[in-house]
């Protein structure tokens, strides 16, 4: 799909979202393979242009609130005391808000919105998930022999923490992160069918959201709202497998480990 948005965009002779270029509500053909729209854009290309977009929002949120947690969470494991109750405290607040509802809040509430504006407003509530699991994880890894021959050896915590406890959790890492990607697109897409996205863009959500604001399903141009649905479930279900891929290789690593 990753290299469906990048060739397919370039590929494209014309500008996907100019509206006015070709015959509007168009159905599919070998001029236009999935049609146009109620505005004369051509639906394909609006859709290889939505996927990258999608994938550049999930992949952002999960690259930077992955990197926040994990550091919160490889703190907040390994320090215990006052450092460990004063950041899972935070990590707590920010499990149990209204996540959709704040969103929703928050994205109202900003007067132009942009795909980097969108991703760092996911990116404020990605990051307590990928946290509160890390400190569970280097809790128990703490107490490991190999770390305490590690302080014998006089490696300091930081040293520790970067050479001695995150390789064990690198596998790991990477399942959240793709699971955080799943996450972002699928987050991001909700606020984009309620309007609250960046309108100005074309990512899947958006492209769903038009159809919906134009009554296509009522109107019969079922090939304007069916090209983002579909491509929406193949995002989700190769991300899925690829989460559930990299689980089943980490799950029995860390039993022989353990044992």
């Amino acid at each position: 799909m990753v290299l469906l948005g990048l060739i397919g965009r370039l590929l494209l002779p014309f500008d996907p979202v100019r509206v006015g270029r070709f015959l509007p509500s168009l159905p599919p053909s070998s001029e236009h393979i999935l049609g146009t729209d109620s505005f004369g854009r051509d639906v394909y290309g609006q859709l290889v242009t939505g996927i990258i977009l999608s994938i550049q929002i999930g992949f952002t949120v999960a690259a930077i609130g992955s990197f926040v947690g994990s550091i919160i969470g490889f703190m907040s494991g390994y320090f215990g005391g006052k450092v460990d109750n004063l950041l899972r405290s935070i990590i707590d607040v920010f499990l149990v808000i209204p996540m959709l509802a704040m969103l929703i809040l928050i994205s109202a509430s900003i007067r132009v919105l942009d795909i980097p504006t969108m991703s760092l407003v996911l990116v404020i509530f990605a990051w307590a998930s990928p946290a509160r699991q890390v400190r569970g994880q280097t809790l128990s890894l703490k107490e490991r022999d190999f770390i305490y021959m590690a302080k014998l050896s006089g490696m300091n915590p930081l040293e520790i923490i970067l050479w001695e406890i995150s390789p064990h959790m690198a596998q790991w890492i990477s399942a959240s992160f793709i699971n955080t990607i799943l996450w972002a697109i699928l987050t991001e897409t909700s606020l984009d069918i309620l309007g609250l996205g960046p309108l100005k863009a074309m990512s899947l959500g958006m492209l769903l959201y038009w159809s919906i604001f134009h009554a296509a399903m009522f109107r019969g141009l079922w090939w304007w709202w069916t090209a983002p649905i579909y491509t929406l479930t193949f995002l989700f279900l190769s991300l899925f497998l690829m989460h559930r891929g990299l689980d089943e290789m980490i799950n029995p690593m860390f039993r022989t480990k353990g044992a």
